[in-house]
């Protein structure tokens, strides 16, 4: 019955609400000043007289029109703040000098103790039933929100509170602190646990997820937050980075999955900023493949640092229209005055790369474009040779004779003593740009080479997120596969700081820290999502991990140095790799007979001089490409015959 009464209010109109508070205010005005006459003079059953009865009629609706003037009634009551305690007190002691002000006028007796009895109780009686009216609707709506516990009290943890206590859906239960001191103090009413009390405040609060809100700057160790979130038997999830408020791009109540980059248990890459500043301010950049995820967070960066144009050459016209208009909004926020240019067209068109270079004057390329889906590759090998290795070529040569000044390919570990043909083509275009470092000066060629990108195209990361909604199997190819993992936002710095380090000819590569193994990764995915791995010990877990075993051209571990004496350089997270490379003369001869291979559509012949030129290609199979593995010898020489015809 209570329940149905509550309902039916709270889904009354506005103005109705509003006369029933003025209703009610005036009530309980009336008896506030009826209660401190009758206290006044100790006699329970006090009567006014006829002056000291208009007189406090007259001192409510005084009071009432002080609270209309101060905004009191378009308060939303469930939504009511403490800053309605100021107005209430403002309200109340007008009142107060009112009473006393009419009294005088009406020659009526109002003893000096009364307004200041009056005041007290009106405050407790129209501040009290306006925030236990909040209580109560808020108890209601609460029993329907899912209770969270946040991990972080500084000001970012107690501003996602504060969202979250107004939202819908989640509602704060308490916070735990990385500093000890903190632990055991509250909040705004909320508990504060220590980290290594986190089990305990989850089973006391019925905590049905955690949320991280830690500061961008606080000191952590993240391999032992890693390991004891892991443990928890609840959903683990963040919310957005300070940059990422600040720019206006989410909000604080944006809950999202936990980013496992930030848990890796290593420091972010942090570049010279004035360095790459001086290379990038006021010059004429263009990268490729803008619309993929290294191109696109190059230019997002790229942006930040005002350079005079900034020309993004992409083929997919989805992808390019995407990156546009975020950069353009990016753009105009910020004011940054950066003339931006989307331009379509694909890098294995050597005239329409030369074109685009000379129409902007570009001064910097960022070379982003490539196929780097091993198996996809390993499937279409003349595609893959086609983009990677020619499309490397073409707009390497098209920024010579464009006169660009700085061109910086990135590459893969992948390219590493490589076992499937992304890998090796991948290599190949590194020799490409060797070579023409060698043959020429007036455009400084280098390469930056790292491992897996979390959250790109080609991760694991969102594939294994997909899975495990889905209700598994999880997928991994082997129990023992390890890999290194760095961030787009690590990447692209990288990127940017090896443009401006780059002298000619050189291949970069980060220190990454340990490798992950990918069985691992999997496994802490699940355990973050507050799900339990399914295994002979457990059959009633919720998530199995099947082994498909490896795929075509793939292997257990991949490295970032093919020398083992890597030279320092002026960043700590850098280093120079000592490669081999091949004169210019050999490697037009492997090019030219690579090009004559893809137009023979000659895939063993592509595997072959891959094989044979230095790029420490061992394929560990046969070839895989899906469209030779469908014919027979015939077929493979009649294609042949009609390639030249």
């Amino acid at each position: 019955m209570r329940n149905k009464l509550i309902n039916r209010i709270l889904h009354l109109s506005r103005p109705k609400k509003r006369a029933i508070s003025v209703l009610s205010d005036f009530v309980l005005l009336s008896l506030a000043i009826w209660a401190a006459f009758a206290l006044r003079f100790e006699n329970p059953g006090w009567m006014p007289s006829d002056k000291q009865l208009w007189v406090s009629l007259a001192t409510v609706m005084v009071t009432i029109g002080a609270f209309v003037k101060l905004g009191l009634y378009r308060a939303v009551i469930r939504y009511i703040s403490e800053h309605a305690f100021l107005a209430i007190m403002v309200g109340v002691t007008f009142s107060s000098v009112a009473l006393i002000v009419l009294g005088f006028l009406f020659q009526t007796l109002v003893p000096r103790s009364v307004p200041v009895i009056y005041g007290a109780f009106a405050f407790v009686l129209v501040a009290g039933t306006r925030f236990g009216v909040r209580t109560v609707v808020r108890r209601r709506t609460d029993r329907s929100k899912d209770g969270v516990l946040i991990v972080g009290a500084g000001p970012k943890g107690m501003q996602l509170a504060s969202a979250l206590a107004q939202g819908v859906e989640y509602r704060p239960l308490g916070f735990v602190s990385t500093v000890d001191a903190n632990h055991k103090s509250l909040i705004g009413n909320l508990p504060v646990y220590s980290l290594e009390f986190i089990d305990k405040a989850i089973r006391e609060l019925d905590v049905s997820r955690v949320l991280l809100a830690l500061e961008d700057l606080e000191p952590v160790n993240r391999k032992e937050l890693m390991r004891i979130l892991e443990g928890l038997s609840v959903p683990v999830q963040t919310v957005p980075s300070m940059s990422e408020l600040v720019a206006g791009v989410a909000r604080i109540n944006d809950i999202r999955d936990l980013e496992l980059e930030d848990l890796l248990g290593r420091d972010p890459v942090r570049p010279d900023t004035a360095m790459v500043s001086q290379n990038l301010y006021g010059k004429a950049v263009l990268v490729t493949g803008a619309g993929g995820s290294i191109g696109s967070e190059l230019c997002r960066q790229i942006l930040r640092h005002k350079p005079k144009a900034l020309v993004l050459f992409e083929q997919s016209e989805f992808s390019l229209y995407s990156i546009e208009r975020e950069l353009q909004s990016i753009n105009r926020v910020e004011a940054l005055g950066v003339s931006l240019h989307a331009v379509l067209g694909s890098v294995t068109h050597r005239r329409r790369c030369e074109a685009v270079m000379r129409a902007f004057e570009i001064e910097t390329v960022f070379h982003a474009a490539a196929y780097k889906h091993v198996p996809l590759v390993e499937h279409n090998v003349i595609e893959g040779v086609q983009n990677n290795v020619f499309g490397t070529f073409h707009a390497a040569e098209a920024a010579i004779e464009s006169g660009v000044e700085r061109f910086v390919l990135i590459s893969t570990d992948k390219a590493v003593r490589p076992t499937n043909v992304m890998g090796a083509s991948k290599r190949m275009a590194e020799l490409v740009l060797q070579g023409l470092a060698q043959r020429q000066s007036k455009t400084v060629f280098s390469m930056v080479r790292f491992g897996n990108v979390l959250g790109s195209s080609g991760s694991v990361v969102p594939l294994f997120r997909d899975q495990i909604r889905d209700g598994g199997p999880v997928t991994v190819t082997h129990q023992d596969i390890i890999r290194y993992f760095m961030t787009i936002p690590e990447a692209s710095q990288l990127v940017l700081q090896a443009a401006s380090m780059g002298q000619g000819g050189e291949v970069f590569v980060l220190d990454m820290g340990e490798p992950v193994k990918i069985a691992d990764l999997a496994r802490k995915m699940v355990h973050l999502m507050g799900l339990e791995e399914k295994t002979e010990d457990n059959p009633d877990g919720d998530i199995e991990i099947i082994y498909t075993g490896l795929r075509p051209g793939e292997k257990l571990y991949e490295e970032l140095l093919i020398g083992d004496n890597p030279q320092g350089t002026v960043h700590p997270r850098i280093m120079m790799a000592r490669e081999v490379s091949m004169p210019w003369d050999e490697l037009e001869t492997v090019l030219n007979q690579l090009m004559r291979a893809s137009q023979e559509f000659d895939c063993a012949r592509i595997v072959s001089l891959l094989r044979d030129a230095p790029t420490g290609f061992a394929p560990n199979g046969d070839v895989a490409d899906l469209v030779w593995c469908q014919g027979d010898e015939t077929q493979h020489k009649s294609a042949s015959v009609l390639s030249l015809r």
